[in-house]
């Protein structure tokens, strides 16, 4: 597979000039990872960005009673361990594998840096991707402290609608086509998987939504 891939194929990357990324081909090999397998732990060193080829990486740390908490489930085209780029020295997160088929592109933070000097707009994009993150992140640390869990859940189906969403015209509904399990949104949101079902169950009901393992949809948006 092409080592310029995400450069082609990801909203993130578009913008690069796939012969400026080819100097660098022989630094990035595609890494293969089972489920649960780490890509990184918490206080490894931060030398490296990483692109997701294939399948999910979760995002998280572990609390001072050992509970697990979930920050992102990252998917094809993302990137993560981004805050090298910034100067971070250690993690202070985990990262691991979703999935039984989970392809990663390792970049070395120096040639991301190259990069980044030799395309002022690539550069910008990646600041800006950071800079949205953070800001992501910190909207759902709020919701976590601060709202009930049904208002969580629909807060993070308008995350999806941004994403993953699209209006199908002949019902005015929201179709989202999202790569989550129930497990994943549960992670997300804070709350167990039965608890998101009962929540699930009861806005099919009232007419709000109406869901399947592939999609979601929001009835009636138009």
């Amino acid at each position: 597979m092409s080592a310029i891939w995400f450069f082609e194929d990801s909203d993130l990357f578009k913008i690069l000039c796939p012969h400026k990324f080819k100097r660098y081909k022989k630094d990035h090999d595609f890494d293969a990872y089972r489920k649960n397998d780490y890509i990184y732990f918490e206080e490894d060193s931060a030398n490296k960005v990483y692109l997701i080829e294939k399948g999910k990486v979760k995002i998280g740390y572990y609390a001072e009673d050992g509970y697990e908490v979930i920050k992102a489930i990252l998917t094809r085209g993302e990137i993560f361990g981004e805050k090298a780029i910034l100067g971070e020295n250690k993690r202070t997160e985990f990262a691991q594998s979703v999935d039984n088929t989970t392809s990663i592109c390792p970049i070395g933070v120096e040639t991301m840096h190259g990069l980044m000097r030799e395309n002022q707009s690539f550069s910008l994009r990646i600041y800006k991707f950071i800079g949205m993150r953070f800001k992501r992140l910190e909207r759902r640390l709020q919701l976590l402290l601060f709202k009930d869990t049904k208002t969580r859940l629909l807060e993070f189906l308008n995350e999806l609608k941004e994403d993953y969403g699209h209006c199908c015209p002949d019902t005015g509904d929201m179709v989202i086509e999202h790569p989550y399990t129930q497990k994943d949104i549960a992670h997300l949101i804070g709350t167990s998987r039965p608890t998101l079902n009962i929540i699930l169950n009861e806005l099919k009901e009232s007419n709000v939504i109406d869901f399947n393992r592939k999609e979601i949809r929001l009835k009636n948006v138009a």
